[in-house]
């Protein structure tokens, strides 16, 4: 007779409603048959598991991974109870990097119930996790796109993602209790959120609108018919459709006083600029290099000591529809108190500067230099603070007309570009 083939039995991972729905109507029948059930201790309080079935109450999930493998192989039937959508930041990733088979049956996550009870469309928000991992990336997303919803945790929840926009202008929706009889949603500042202790679980959405007076947020009210600013084109941290290294007439600037094109593209590839990374852009100027790495999902801070060129950064960066923070001051006095780039653009300043920027240790410091007498102590400047440094001379030539139809080329002037990469 031929050998019986066991058939492994998948892991049946079951979302229980962050919105206080019933579970799902295929949740008593695998639950019914279950020989292992694994979940939280309030989900296994809020399920009437079988008699029969043994529990494993998730703390650390190694040891429920190998529980839950070798009940595949044995052909047990094996249930995973988790928050809402399981595949949305949630144990089906971990899971599946372990092997396991899977059934998958959602239910509604804690972010749309989140969206839900406050009114909002969500379909062009960014949704981060600030859970298990480190939250500077999940408060550099809320610095830079107009609509996030934040997954938190203990030590990186609301209070935690609040300090780190105070200075940005946002307003915070903290959902608490999300599915039970204390659920409730309240809108507050930056600060405010800094100063609280608040419940866990709790999702916090950040919105790019004009916060209301404190007053009227005493209360947690908020108006659904103001709060907003999702792009448009539903792709928060997308490359923009109209791309970048743009046309320097695509910015207001003022005697020709901006990065050109062909330098900015290379200098905006040498930064990095990605969704979670936060970028200084010191003596912005128009802000062009800025507002190019905003547009590819970065949070920036630009850094200008002229008021009136501020004033230009901020125009442009309304005219391309992203968020720049403007720093007014003189560098470096201006930089004491930011909060940590991880890539520098040094448009403007001295030697004392650019001390300044490598005393903060970002990942990559990038300059322009029109003067080759400056660019050997920027070199060893770099060096001796452990970076190793890349450089090259840009220099371009346009297509000009000339009368009769003919067509030469005009040279722009020189630009030395370095970059220092942290080792």
């Amino acid at each position: 007779m031929a050998p019986v083939t066991r058939v492994p039995s998948p892991v049946t991972v079951v979302g229980l409603d962050a919105a206080g729905a019933p579970p799902h109507p295929a949740l008593a029948p695998v639950l019914a048959a279950a020989g292992l059930v694994v979940g939280a201790a309030r989900h296994l309080a809020a399920v009437p598991v079988p008699a029969g079935a043994d529990t494993i109450t998730l703390g650390p999930l190694a040891p429920a991974l190998g529980r839950l493998a070798e009940a595949v192989d044995a052909g047990v039937p094996a249930v995973v109870l988790a928050s809402g959508d399981p595949g949305l930041f949630g144990i089906v990733r971990r899971l599946r990097a372990a092997g396991l088979p899977l059934r998958v049956v959602p239910a509604v996550s804690s972010v749309a119930a989140a969206f839900a009870h406050a009114g909002l469309p969500w379909d062009g928000a960014a949704v981060v996790s600030a859970h298990g991992r480190d939250p500077r990336a999940a408060v550099n997303a809320c610095r830079a796109l107009p609509l996030v919803a934040v997954l938190t945790a203990p030590g990186a929840g609301a209070a935690e993602l609040g300090a780190g926009l105070i200075g940005w202008s946002r307003r915070l929706l903290v959902a608490v209790h999300l599915g039970t009889a204390a659920e409730r949603i309240r809108a507050v500042t930056p600060e405010q959120a800094a100063a609280e202790t608040w419940a866990d679980p709790h999702v916090l959405l950040s919105l790019a609108a004009a916060v209301p007076a404190a007053s009227a947020l005493a209360d947690g009210a908020f108006d659904r018919a103001t709060v907003g600013g999702m792009r448009a084109d539903n792709q928060p941290a997308a490359a923009p459709a109209g791309g970048w290294a743009l046309p320097e007439d695509r910015y207001a600037h003022r005697d020709s006083m901006i990065t050109k094109s062909e330098v900015r593209a290379l200098v905006v590839a040498r930064l990095r600029p990605r969704l979670g990374r936060l970028i200084w852009d010191i003596g912005a100027g128009s802000g062009s290099v800025g507002i190019e790495c905003a547009l590819l999902g970065a949070a920036v801070l630009a850094v200008e000591q002229d008021p009136e060129a501020g004033a230009t950064v901020q125009a442009n960066a309304a005219a391309h529809a992203v968020h720049v923070r403007l720093v007014t001051g003189r560098a470096p006095a201006a930089l004491a108190g930011l909060p940590e780039p991880d890539a520098v653009f040094v448009g403007g300043g001295g030697v004392d500067v650019l001390t300044a920027v490598v005393a903060r240790r970002p990942e990559r410091v990038v300059l322009t230099l029109a003067a080759l007498d400056r660019v050997a102590p920027a070199v060893g400047l770099l060096r001796a603070a452990g970076y190793t440094v890349e450089g090259s001379q840009l220099s371009a030539a346009r297509l000009a007309d000339l009368p009769g139809g003919s067509i030469r080329l005009a040279a722009t002037n020189p630009v030395v570009v370095l970059t220092g990469e942290r080792q």
